[in-house]
């Protein structure tokens, strides 16, 4: 049976940020500059560097603004900042990036561990963002939390999930992504959600989020593929996870995933061989062992 798949794929690496935030020793924003060029100099064009966070709640992410400053700029790649408020828009915006995500979870067991606001709530000020954003002529990518399930409350219905996207395209966001933030995601659940989001969103692009959690990753990557999905989020060495989910793996990784693309003929424009080093010295530097596989094979 022959699939039919994409001819190019757009891998998002968002390891500086969902990675390195996970990480409770501080990573020298001299190191996270380094390795941000590198993965540009390795062909990826678009990375999610930093969330504009409280320093008190999130310290990793203290120096977003001065990480931001001494990024080197290229015509064609994008930098991008996750912002939790209306406070972290105008950060991301005085900072000079001109993409930012917002994003709100659907499940409100886990918006309330993770944020501190009840669904509703989330609801009301995610929208507040998005105007502000518009206003300061950014674009806006906007996330749905716990999109396939949540640890807390289990599944969570196709039904709130499309009406989250609903009401994102209503306030007409650039790009809708859906996150496995706890890893409950199967293939089967994923082509069930894609298909019925697809006739609600028109043209709008849809990103996907994996993580790892249950080992199937790649193998609902390849059921997003077959849906006509090319846009996926990934985290060299397979970085990341949600500090509010017991028992949360790190995202799928970006070498791993690209190596998936290379071996069914699907472009990415990605060098695994540079991003190899900077997995291996993320691991060295941190003295620790991350759960992505390619990085790991002899040179």
């Amino acid at each position: 049976m022959k699939l039919e798949l994409p001819d190019k794929v757009t891998l998002i690496e968002v390891g500086p940020r969902d990675g390195f935030q996970f990480e409770k020793q501080f990573i020298p924003t001299d190191l996270k500059v380094q390795i941000i060029s590198n993965l540009v100099d390795a062909g990826l064009k678009q990375i999610q560097v930093t969330s504009f966070v409280h320093p008190a709640k999130v310290p990793q992410m203290a120096d977003a603004e001065e990480l931001v400053r001494r990024l080197p700029e290229y015509a064609d790649v994008i930098y991008s900042g996750l912002v939790l408020n209306t406070r972290g828009v105008a950060r991301a915006q005085r900072a000079g990036l001109t993409h930012v995500e917002v994003s709100i979870s659907a499940s409100d067991t886990h918006s309330r561990k993770n944020t501190g606001m009840s669904f509703d709530r989330a609801v009301a000020q995610v929208e507040e963002m998005i105007g502000l954003a518009q206003k300061a002529d950014l674009n806006i990518r906007a996330g749905i939390q716990c999109a396939f399930g949540c640890a807390y409350e289990g599944e969570i219905s196709h039904a709130r999930v499309l009406n989250i996207a609903r009401s994102y395209v209503s306030y007409g966001v650039d790009a809708i992504a859906l996150s496995d933030t706890t890893g409950m995601a199967d293939p089967a659940r994923v082509t069930q959600l894609i298909e019925l989001l697809l006739p609600e969103i028109g043209e709008i692009p849809i990103i996907l989020h994996f993580h790892d959690t249950r080992g199937l990753g790649l193998a609902n990557v390849l059921a997003a593929l077959q849906c006509g999905i090319t846009h996926f989020d990934t985290a060299l060495a397979g970085m990341g996870g949600c500090p509010f989910v017991p028992g949360a793996a790190g995202n799928i990784a970006t070498e791993d995933t690209a190596s998936l693309m290379a071996s069914m003929g699907i472009l990415t424009g990605i060098d695994i061989s540079r991003i190899i080093p900077c997995s291996r010295l993320l691991e060295e530097w941190l003295n620790k062992k991350f759960s992505g596989k390619i990085h790991r094979l002899p040179s």
